[in-house]
């Protein structure tokens, strides 16, 4: 499980300008380190990562006017995940009916008709609650809409897929859940050996599907991530196999997850605006993979007014970044009551360096080619700068909310 709470600041305003402008009606999707660009959604929802070994993101990021907003804020939360993804997937590849098809499927397993459900704590905090779905967990929502696309495009080609997913919890049971019974995918998951509570593994391991494959390995999630990254690093392996990853790393993932971030805002913030000022919302999200902050900061850059506070345990990469911009592995992976973010290799955070660094494919490139080379990694003053004065943190000794 993993909420997200809010709490509204009503003394402050203005978001970060967008980082493009128009809407964009043919979107193409690029590598976070330069070598790819071009590619279709239906390219990126079938890699893992970029030939280059980059992950893959917009190329134009659409901005939402003050009047958009108000509009949107009288939609349920299906109905605005329906628009925004068709701001990501452009017409030609998923027809608008299709689409939100798609989307009404996906969600249909939720134990609420509204999927998520935002609850007032007390005066202004409240919080959205994302464990509606059928393993509980907040990836089931991005999750079997990832799924459904997959299904749409796989159905229409006649092809089938191999699904390659290593998890610290949560994402495992998740993606299982999504495709099981597919008769066009095969999911292969790999779990960390007694690092994972026994609900999630039960969730993993006793599935009979014929298309679902579940492995247990020594180590820890981010040494599973290893040859995994080196899997979909070899073009013509994927191609032969048709690889995939339903992991964060899937742009689809992220995609659904700005839904979350606007939701919430629409619900709590729009009522406080006053023509074109809006008020600013703060954010907690607990934080190990790093995809669901990377949506939060990609929805600031389309004009929400958000503060984001990325809470982790004491597997704190995430904290020494912002803090000094030490983006350094340590030692090893602590294991605490959150084992879902017992991770010491956010690699979504390579999705933010880029945006942050104004989108230098190079110096990504560079950075992240180091980091996986040494898992030690000191970031530019100007970038940490950026990463510090856009994000903030708080750390939990153990667990987090």
């Amino acid at each position: 499980m993993n909420p997200l709470l809010c709490e509204h600041r009503a003394g402050q305003s203005a978001a970060d300008p967008a980082v493009e402008s128009p809407v964009c009606h043919r979107m193409h999707y690029c590598s976070t380190r330069a070598g790819v660009q071009g590619r279709s959604f239906r390219d990126v929802l079938f890699s893992g990562y970029a030939a280059d070994g980059g992950m893959f993101m917009p190329e134009t990021i659409p901005s939402l006017s003050p009047e958009t907003l108000l509009t949107w804020s009288r939609l349920s939360y299906q109905q605005l995940l329906c628009e925004i993804c068709s701001l990501y997937i452009p017409e030609q590849e998923i027809p608008r009916r299709d689409l939100e098809g798609l989307i009404s499927q996906a969600l249909s397993s939720f134990s609420i008709p509204e999927a998520v459900r935002l609850v007032q704590l007390k005066d202004s905090l409240s919080i959205l609650e994302l464990f509606h779905g059928e393993t509980l967990a907040f990836k089931d929502l991005a999750m079997s809409c990832t799924s459904q696309f997959l299904q749409y495009f796989l159905r229409k080609d006649g092809k089938r897929a191999t699904i390659l997913v290593g998890t610290s919890g949560d994402t495992g049971g998740s993606a299982i859940r999504s495709v099981l019974g597919l008769s066009e995918v095969d999911i292969v998951v790999v779990f960390p050996r007694r690092r994972i509570t026994r609900v999630q593994e039960r969730q993993m391991t006793t599935s009979i599907a014929d298309n679902v494959h579940v492995f247990a390995a020594d180590g820890t999630s981010d040494d599973i991530d290893v040859p995994l990254r080196k899997l979909f690093a070899d073009p013509d392996l994927v191609l032969r196999h048709g690889l995939m990853s339903l992991n964060s790393v899937n742009w689809s993932r992220i995609l659904v997850q700005l839904a979350h971030f606007l939701f919430a805002y629409l619900q709590l913030s729009m009522p406080q605006a006053k023509g074109d000022a809006l008020p600013a919302l703060e954010v907690l999200v607990p934080t190990g993979g790093a995809g669901n902050i990377t949506a939060g900061y990609i929805m600031k850059l389309m004009g929400i007014p958000l503060r984001l506070v990325a809470m982790v345990n004491s597997n704190d990469i995430v904290h020494r970044t912002l803090q000094s911009g030490d983006f350094s592995m340590s030692d090893s992976v602590k294991q605490t009551l959150a084992p879902a973010i017992d991770i010491q290799d956010p690699y979504n955070m390579e999705r933010v360096f880029w945006l942050l660094s104004g989108r230098d494919g190079a110096m990504v490139k560079s950075l992240m080619e180091e980091f996986q080379r040494t898992h030690k990694l000191t970031l530019p003053a100007s970038l940490h700068q950026q990463v510090n004065n856009k994000l903030i943190y708080i750390t939990g000794t153990y667990s987090c909310v």
